[in-house]
């Protein structure tokens, strides 16, 4: 079999251990510098792996082993929580990265060196406010940030309220600066109020930067409030029969917790904004990727997973039983509306549900979609997690392969594909 032949790599879940260090964030969510647990994501970068979840630094792990090695702290030059989400300029090969925090300076970018040795830029963007901003994007020139209304502020907790909160009238902008710029040289687009979490690509057409997103209402992480019904909550927000196209978010009944994919294009030179709907409201959708040879460029296709909102509202949690393969180039056939996608589904059998997709280009791919989604599946009824192998140009047919794990992979995590080529030697 191809994939197992020509190309060799991971898919790897999390790493957990007690760290020396603390910041403000995990020192207050869980009271004490044990607490940290780096579960959010894994990455590579100058031939190295590490782990990461955002409210620390991340930590270097031996693939071989799993034993985890020291902080990633750039030789004491980073001392911030640092995104879950780097990015990689795929031209210099260096890693562009965010950090937040609930105390000044709320916003760090950073640019490292393609070695991994020193950071080759640093700016504070001067915020006036704690945010959660989950994953940074990039462009050939621009950094992409997503100042959502979802934020974090300790004078809020001293009152009695809550720490971090998705402030219902707060504001929602996109930012865009120069790879190597600061908070002078930021330019700022007002859109219309959102939660926004998982980016699906961006980059630049003409005078525009183009921003492809999974858009929601609320954010599903934070929860019910203190006092709501958790099982209503849920039931409500993954209730999305009565959604339509003019009004994705019955906002007054159900479905705010319905997820789907958005577009922003971004006038540099007028400042114009114009947004669509992307997938329409048939299916709530998260958790996207791309071929990342892609990242930063103009791009034809994104895959996400599929809610199951039936099982989602009983369980009290997001659980995923499909993919879907969004075709951004192709327009839905009528009678749907011109301004959405084709897209084309892949459905799992009942009781089964993808986490941790991440996309595996072929060996010499020629296309953009020729290639397999990689996926941990888990099975409810028999407790059994399998890796899916699905051919992303045929994503409507059958699983290529599956392979059976010896234990269960928690719902929620994220996968990473990591070619042993790309890594050092010592690992082995």
């Amino acid at each position: 079999m191809e994939w197992a032949t020509e190309r060799v790599g991971l898919l790897l879940g999390c790493s957990k251990r007690e760290r020396p260090k603390d910041v403000f964030l995990p020192k207050l969510r869980f009271g004490d510098a044990n607490g940290h647990i780096s579960n959010t994501n894994v990455f590579e970068h100058s031939g190295k792996v590490y782990v990461i979840t955002e409210n620390y630094i991340p930590q270097e792990l031996n693939i071989s082993t799993l034993e985890t090695y020291d902080d990633w702290d750039v030789n004491d030059a980073w001392n911030r929580p640092f995104t879950s989400h780097p990015k990689k300029d795929l031209v210099t090969g260096e890693l562009v990265i965010m950090g937040f925090d609930a105390t000044k300076p709320f916003y760090d970018i950073f640019v490292h060196s393609a070695d991994g040795t020193k950071l080759s830029h640093k700016a504070d963007l001067k915020f006036d406010r704690g945010i959660f901003s989950h994953e940074i994007g990039v462009t050939q020139k621009y950094n992409v940030i997503m100042d959502c209304a979802i934020t974090a502020d300790f004078n809020r907790l001293l009152s009695g309220g809550l720490f971090v909160k998705y402030e219902n009238e707060g504001r929602s902008r996109i930012g865009v600066i120069p790879r190597y710029g600061n908070a002078n040289s930021a330019k700022w687009f007002e859109v219309k109020r959102h939660c926004s979490l998982h980016p699906i690509n961006r980059f630049e057409d003409g005078h525009e930067v183009v921003v492809r997103q999974c858009r929601s209402f609320q954010p599903i992480l934070l929860g019910p409030n203190c006092g709501q019904d958790r099982f209503e909550w849920f039931t409500r927000g993954f209730t999305f029969e009565n959604l339509t196209e003019k009004n994705p978010y019955n906002l007054t009944q159900d479905g705010f917790l319905f997820t789907h994919s958005y577009e922003w294009r971004l006038n540099m030179e007028t400042g114009e904004v114009k947004e669509r709907n992307l997938s329409g409201t048939d299916f709530s959708i998260d958790f996207p990727v791309i071929d990342e040879k892609y990242t930063g460029l103009k791009h034809k296709y994104g895959f996400t997973q599929v809610i199951d909102s039936t099982t989602s509202s009983i369980a009290g949690l997001p659980k995923y039983g499909g993919l879907a393969k969004l075709h951004l180039d192709e327009p839905q056939a009528p009678p749907k509306p011109t301004e959405l996608v084709e897209v084309k589904y892949h459905r799992l059998a009942e009781n089964n549900f993808f986490s941790g997709t991440v996309f595996v280009a072929k060996h010499r791919a020629c296309e953009e979609d020729d290639g397999w989604l990689v996926s941990f599946v888990h099975n409810e009824e028999t407790n059994k997690t399998r890796v899916h192998i699905i051919d992303a140009k045929k994503l409507e047919s059958g699983t290529v392969a599956k392979i059976a794990l010896p234990q269960k992979v928690p719902y929620g995590f994220h996968g990473t594909f990591v070619p042993i080529l790309y890594i050092h030697i010592y690992y082995f």
